[in-house]
This record gives structure tokens, sequence and C-alpha cells, in this order.
């Protein structure tokens, strides 16, 4: 399949990306359409006519999809497609590509940054500092906050993909023990890969590398904030959906893990109220705004890679496709 001539194509939320990141056209003659944010009320219309979808997190679901006939291909600017109804670009021979392989480096790295930064109580020894604490010791140091070493210590990771295998990388170089979970549930996994509720149970950080899916959708709930060790790490770049947020408040109030990094919320942006939100206060959470991904230099690959997906569909050579593929 391939697009009509001169089709139009519209990026419906180009703010999800920097100012300072090009989006080279397509190779060939095409009409582009660009919107900073789109709104759910304005997504029929201005994709009326449209070949090509580019989007990143702006849901497209069957009642939108169902009217919109000339639509081909949804090109989106991220990894995670969650947002679109796959299953019905599916039935209706929609394409739908994501992109890969581009977060490779950055990711991890954020997560490492995370795992430091709580296992060595970073930001509670700078607020001491700041409030005046190194003044008041009686010696050259004080031990107010409880500090970590990575050597020696298990690393758990949920989720075998490319990012999942470069924070084992990362890991190992530390010294770390490093190992996979298997599915939940699955009480003999194959390979290398240890049983999830071992990777539970004996892991002093655990780390989230896999999709939000209906059976990934709260993965980490009270039951495996229980069975955990008391100074495990839980840290999350991957999507807020997997970890039951008020689990998580009650694990951390409650004294019941050492701490948490998340990277991620449900939903996004988090209101104020919301559960991680009020988490803020404690020396031993750590919220980013969904920026693992976001250093330059990966920004710069993906939004490459999504002018690349869209040129390949054009040519009759599609790649990363999620949905519509070929029988």
């Amino acid at each position: 399949m391939t697009l009509p001539s001169n089709p139009k194509i519209v990026f419906l939320d180009r703010e999800t990306l920097a100012p300072a990141i090009r989006l080279r056209p397509p190779a060939f003659p095409h009409r582009w359409e660009k919107h900073q944010q789109t709104a759910p009320e304005q997504v029929l219309r201005r994709l009326h006519g449209a070949s090509v979808a580019v989007i990143n997190k702006v849901p497209l679901r069957e009642p939108v999809l169902a009217q919109l006939p000339e639509l081909r291909l949804i090109a989106v600017a991220a990894t995670g497609t969650d947002c679109v109804d796959t299953a019905r670009c599916d039935r209706n021979g929609v394409a739908v590509c994501n992109i890969r392989g581009y977060a490779v480096h950055t990711v991890p790295e954020h997560v490492f940054t995370l795992i430091l930064a709580l296992r060595r109580s970073l930001l509670p020894y700078r607020r001491s500092v700041e409030a005046g604490r190194w003044q008041e010791a009686r010696q050259f140091c004080f031990f107010d906050h409880p500090i970590l070493d990575l050597h020696g210590a298990r690393l758990g990771l949920i989720g075998g993909g490319s990012l999942g295998h470069a924070v084992a990388t990362i890991g190992r170089a530390f010294g770390m023990d490093v190992v996979f979970a298997g599915r939940k549930g699955e009480s003999a996994p194959g390979g290398d890969r240890v049983s999830f509720d071992e990777v539970i149970a004996t892991s002093d950080v655990i780390s989230l590398h896999c999709p939000l899916r209906p059976e990934t959708r709260g993965l980490i709930g009270a039951a495996e904030f229980a069975r955990m060790k008391p100074e495990v790490l839980l840290i999350n770049t991957a999507r807020g959906g997997l970890v039951d947020e008020d689990a998580l408040t009650s694990a951390l109030r409650g004294g019941r893990i050492g701490g948490a990094g998340f990277d991620v919320a449900m939903p996004e942006p988090p209101p104020a109220d919301a559960p991680l939100m009020r988490l803020l206060d404690l020396p031993n959470f750590i919220l980013t705004p969904h920026v693992a991904w976001a250093a330059r230099g990966a920004m710069q690959a993906l939004a490459d890679q999504l002018i690349d997906l869209i040129d390949a569909f054009q040519q009759g050579k599609p790649f990363n496709l999620v949905a519509g593929k070929p029988a």
C-alpha cells in the first residue's frame, strides 16, 4: 500500500518535540499541515482528507477512525502506541508505525540518574547542606541519610527489549547482579529469565521497561509491594499505568520500600492533587516530567526516523509496523 499523489500529512501535536528539533520534509510531493496541540474535539476536523496522521500522544480511537476513510498511515512519534486503536487499524487496513531504537542511550542514562540519586540520597543531602546542617555537624561530615552502593546489588528488570538490555549492560558495569523477569503468573519462564515473583522478592532495584497493555496495567500493586525488600527502589520510565499509584503511595508513606523514581504518570500531565504529586515532599521519591527520552540527540534521531517511516511507506517498503501489516 502506498499513498495517493500529493497526500495530505497532518502532525497533530508538534509541540511534543522540542522547537530546536528539525523535521525535514518527506521526499515526495505532499501537503504538510502541523499543529502545536490538538484537542479531542479538533482531531476529526484536522484529519479530514488526510492520508497520514502524525501523532505523539493524541488518542486515535474507533469513533474517530471510523470517520476517516482516506487515512492510510498513522506515524507515531514515539515507541508506545497505546494511544491508537491498533486492533481497529488492523481490521481496516490502516498502517500504524512507531519509532524504535532511538532512546537506547538516553533512557538508560536517566534510569541510572534516578537510581544513583536515590541509592546515595543525593537530594536529601543537598537539602541538608542548604539548610545549614553541615555547619552544625561536629565533625567533617554527617550521616543523616542512608547511602547504598550499586556493586553487588540485584537489579531486576521487567521488560526485555532494547531498553531493558541497555539498562542491564550499565548495571553489570556497576557490578550489579542483573536478572530479567518472566511474565507475571508464569511459573517456569524460559531462557535465562527468573520468575516474576522472584524478581519482586529478591531485587534491590526494580526497573520497568514494558509496554502498557491490558495485561500489564496495574502490574505492580499492593501485593507486589508487600513482597518487596524494605530497601528496594522502584524505577519507572516506561508507562504510568504499570503501577498502582495508590499502592505506591501506601508503600512509600508506610516505609515498606526504600524509594521510587518515576518519569511517567497517569494521566500526563498529572493534576496537582494526583497521587504522585502528593509524594513530592518525600526525600526518597523523585518525579521527572516524562523526559527520559528527551536528550537532544535522541529527539533528533526520533524526528529523522519519523520522516523515514513516511518515505518508506510511500515507497511500498513500510517498517516498524505494529498494525495494518500486509497479509
